[in-house]
């Protein structure tokens, strides 16, 4: 595959606001304190950092308990304050070993990658068919990624700029060392990932936050605005559509990395209520894991 262009961000200095780079400065600080450490002390202090401290006095806790209370009322208050912390801690977690380039990758090269999809990702490989590879923000998403890419695989990935133009420079560049191009939202990434998926190439989306102006579907039993464009990809382009999970384990520190059947091609809203249904009945099992700082369900403002 020909060289894909690299995110522009990383290209050029960011220019943002004082308080934006005031921010930027606390958050590598603690970066590099953090990577200074071991790698097991470093994930267990960053995870219990944003759990304790972060989280609350950056107001992280507010949506998690008001999307609980939204999906599930009668859960019992004790519980709730449970899936609040650990769902932190996963996040910190999560964000240092994004960070922890050798350490983290190297961690998940000898993983072992369950489920029907990776058969199917296997044979399309070897046939040169395209593969969209999609998630949603729970447990660590990378550690799948990780464990494809140190098994040879060109895995490609599109994200959404940060609003810190300080902190998403650095930030993109850590989704560079996994492995695989990255590509921006907009329309210069989207013609980066095409061209990737016409070369045969795979691409991981996430798919579970709101779009102002998608269509409603259900998720975890409510309507929640959800972009289509994934299985319209799919379509568009005759890739599979594979859903995927990297689950932290009881450690703390290792994931199950699985990749389901892959989703049928029908048309785009059955195929994404598919992509729905998978990720509700995995934060069900697991609910600490699943991101609930993200305002998932919610009006169309600008």
């Amino acid at each position: 595959m020909a060289d894909q262009p690299k995110a522009s961000s990383t290209d050029k200095q960011p220019r943002g606001k004082l308080g934006d780079y005031l921010t930027n400065a606390l958050i590598v600080g603690i970066i590099r304190l953090a990577l200074a450490l071991p790698y097991a002390a470093r994930v267990r202090f960053v995870g219990w950092l944003v759990q304790h401290v972060i989280g609350p006095l950056a107001g992280y806790r507010r949506p998690v308990m008001r999307n609980l209370d939204l999906i599930w009322p009668d859960l019992p208050k004790y519980r709730r304050d449970v899936i609040a912390g650990q769902c932190l801690n996963n996040v910190g977690r999560s964000f240092i070993e994004n960070y922890s380039a050798d350490d983290f990758p190297a961690r998940m090269a000898g993983n072992n990658l369950q489920g029907p999809g990776m058969a199917a990702l296997q044979d399309a490989k070897a046939k040169g068919r395209p593969v969209i590879l999609v998630t949603g923000h729970f447990g660590n998403y990378e550690a799948t990624r990780a464990a494809l890419v140190a098994q040879g695989y060109d895995i490609g990935g599109l994200y959404r700029d940060m609003k810190n133009p300080y902190f998403n420079a650095h930030y993109v560049k850590t989704m560079e060392a996994f492995g695989g191009p990255v590509f921006p939202q907009g329309r210069k990434g989207t013609s980066g990932f095409v061209r990737h998926l016409k070369d045969g190439g795979q691409l991981v989306l996430l798919f579970d936050q709101h779009v102002l102006l998608a269509p409603i579907l259900d998720f975890l039993g409510q309507p929640a605005r959800t972009a289509l464009s994934a299985a319209e990809l799919a379509l568009r382009y005759d890739a599979l559509l594979i859903p995927f999970y990297g689950i932290r384990q009881k450690d703390g520190l290792s994931f199950e990395t699985v990749l389901e059947a892959p989703i049928p091609h029908s048309d785009p809203v059955t195929m994404t209520q598919a992509l729905n249904d998978s990720l509700a009945a995995r934060v069900r099992e697991k609910p600490e894991q699943w991101f609930w700082v993200h305002r998932r369900w919610r009006a169309d403002e600008v």
